[in-house]
């Protein structure tokens, strides 16, 4: 499996105000914000599995879910330009997977990863990756709250055959300028 990570800290400031001033989930925001960078990048609706190449029409957003049994789950969230619309889907199935205690996928969209450690610091995530999960991954922990920016690194694992590092690099490019813009 050719795998590529690349790790960029990016300024959250915005969504950090976001977050509190319209009490909405920093995580929440975070992956509508990665939906919004992945949707300009092509290559986000490849997926190479199995020795094939499939193409995709639309994008999902998965995170994880800590369920009421004190497991988790698995969470995919059609990603939609409108954020109201993310948001309310957000919380509605990520509330049905944590009282469920049953992932819940999309399989008829390209589902982005995402994995949220908001409790701990960390500086890199590496995902180990097997052949059964091919899909490109955001890994990030908790923010770093500084004098005048909130700072946050971020870790994007991707296949290599579904993209090169051009297209990764681009993707974090991406992903900041939509936070920098956000509600602007």
């Amino acid at each position: 499996m050719p795998m590529v990570t690349l790790v960029k800290t990016i300024d959250v400031s915005r969504l950090v105000k976001v977050s509190k001033r319209k009490h909405l989930s920093f995580n929440m925001l975070m992956c509508w914000c990665i939906g919004k960078a992945a949707s300009q990048i092509e290559e986000f609706y490849k997926l190479p599995e199995n020795g094939k190449f499939y193409q995709y029409d639309q994008l999902a957003v998965n995170v994880i879910v800590n369920n009421k049994n004190g497991g988790i789950n698995s969470c995919d969230i059609a990603f939609t330009n409108d954020l109201l619309q993310f948001s309310k889907d957000h919380a509605e199935l990520t509330r049905k997977t944590t009282d469920e205690c049953k992932s819940f996928f999309l399989e008829d969209k390209m589902v982005v990863g995402t994995s949220a450690m908001i409790d701990t610091e960390l500086d890199c995530i590496v995902n180990q990756y097997t052949e059964q999960f091919c899909n490109p991954m955001v890994m990030w922990g908790k923010y770093r709250k500084g004098l005048f920016k909130t700072m946050l690194p971020v870790s994007f694992q991707f296949h290599h055959v579904q993209m090169d590092g051009g297209h990764g690099a681009r993707f974090l490019e991406n992903l900041q300028a939509e936070i920098r813009k956000f509600l602007t």
